[in-house]
């Protein structure tokens, strides 16, 4: 009896502690059903987050070390890419979300958690904007970079670079959550 309470307390200690450290995007946060630019832009956002949440959640050394033969990207390199991604999304939808490290000492860990609290920023900053044509990038009263150009570049790219990350895993044989469903973006434990 006397070893029990200890047990328990450690396990609710455990317990609490990961439920504050809870990342956004473990699911696609639910949605309205009014449809509208920023809404169908900002659950993009969702998808990819939610995505490169699955394909970067329980990554070993041997996952982040592997490398396709050739010259591509190692799949720390692609995380890379992906947070430099996130970087810029933050950067070209003027979202004022500070990071929180400097990228050269970051952990992967601390990489991937940065780059999901960077898409949550991007995605509410999207949803909450009045007008997505505030995303095109003016310069001396022209567009320099259109929101089509935001959707066809650094978010499409994301998209394909979260899938070589799962791809990467697999090839490691360690293959994502089977419990995912990214039609709905829910997982079933």
């Amino acid at each position: 009896m006397k070893l029990l309470l200890p047990i328990l307390s450690l396990f609710f200690v455990l317990n609490n502690t990961s439920a504050q450290e809870k990342l956004p995007f473990y699911e696609i946060p639910a949605t309205t059903a009014v449809y509208s630019a920023q809404s169908i832009l900002g659950r993009m956002i969702d998808g990819l987050g939610f995505r490169y949440y699955w394909s970067t959640q329980g990554l070993r050394s041997k996952d982040l070390a592997y490398q396709p033969k050739g010259t591509g990207r190692s799949c720390q390199e692609t995380i890379t890419h992906l947070y430099d991604l996130s970087t810029l999304l933050i950067r070209l939808t003027t979202t004022n979300f500070p990071q929180k490290k400097e990228k050269l000492p970051m952990s992967f860990t601390v990489m991937r958690t940065q780059t999901l609290l960077n898409l949550q920023a991007v995605s509410n900053r999207i949803k909450a904007s009045k007008d997505v044509s505030e995303f095109d990038t003016l310069k001396d009263g022209k567009i320099t970079i259109s929101l089509y150009n935001l959707i066809n570049g650094p978010i499409a790219d994301a998209i394909w670079h979260t899938g070589q990350v799962a791809s990467f895993r697999r090839s490691t044989g360690n293959p994502i959550h089977s419990k995912i469903n990214h039609f709905l973006g829910t997982v079933s434990d």
